[in-house]
């Protein structure tokens, strides 16, 4: 089995780490505003989880 010679610098574990980031999805519309959002979270525009208002969210 292959064994490094030296130890690998922070410098090249990130730098091969950095495609590992995880980028956020959008999977579904809020079914009371249409809002793009999460699936199983609260939608960030109106504040309703599952038909029932959890969060106030003032508007702009």
């Amino acid at each position: 089995m292959a064994v490094p010679k030296r130890k690998s610098s922070k410098r090249k574990c990130r730098a091969r780490k950095g495609s590992h980031a995880s980028t956020i999805r959008v999977g579904q519309a809020c079914p009371e505003c249409s809002a793009p959002k999460q699936p199983h979270r609260v939608c960030p525009k109106c504040g309703q989880y599952r038909g029932v208002q959890v969060l106030t969210v003032e508007s702009d």
